[in-house]
């Protein structure tokens, strides 16, 4: 920890008032981070993530059944 010399109660009330907004801007970050966790963990978010996957499967089905006709 940094060990600081203060002349003045208005040094001391800067720096408090500079951990006390740095406290804070910490607390929103957390906050925001646990709100987008919870957002991606949202069942349309997994299945949408799924969904190109979904999408190649389905195509080569489609173009296997093709084949068959076509052969």
């Amino acid at each position: 920890m940094m060990h600081t010399e203060y002349t003045s109660f208005e040094e001391i009330d800067r720096d408090l008032k500079i951990l006390k907004l740095q406290r804070q801007i910490h607390e929103e970050k957390v906050k925001l981070a646990v709100q987008n966790t919870k957002e991606e963990f949202y069942p349309a978010n997994i299945l949408g993530g799924l969904a190109p996957l979904f999408q190649k499967i389905a195509i080569s089905l489609v173009a296997k059944k093709l084949l068959r006709k076509l052969g």
